[in-house]
This record gives C-alpha cells, structure tokens and sequence, in this order.
C-alpha cells in the first residue's frame, strides 16, 4: 500500500475514497463494503465508513 495515512482524511469515507485508498473498482468496493469488514453508517441511501474503523482494519490486514 501506498504512504496513506489515516490524519489525510475526513472522519468519515465514501466508498469511493476506498476505492481509491485500495486501487479497486467500484463493485469492488460496494463488496468490501457489504462484508461487514469493517463499521459502515447509512444515511439514507447514502454508505459512510468511519475513518478510523477503516484503517483499523488496513492495518489489521498488513499484520
């Protein structure tokens, strides 16, 4: 992965900023996403994933 650090970001991501952090496509991510992976928020039909919940889980993964 790339120097990305986790202070670059808002609080809260769009899936395309996953998309975009993790160099996939969007179904990819929409995937990723719905695996409960990680903590997502709806607002309406609107996904959020906390910042933090996130690289959480990158730095879980490259442990």
């Amino acid at each position: 992965m790339n120097n990305t650090h986790q202070t670059n970001y808002p609080q809260v991501l769009k899936v395309e900023d996953i998309q975009k952090i993790l160099k996939i496509g969007r179904r990819q991510a929409y995937e990723l996403v719905h695996s409960n992976t990680f903590r997502t928020i709806r607002i309406g039909k609107s996904i959020r994933i906390p910042t933090k919940s996130f690289f959480d889980w990158i730095n879980e993964q490259s442990a």
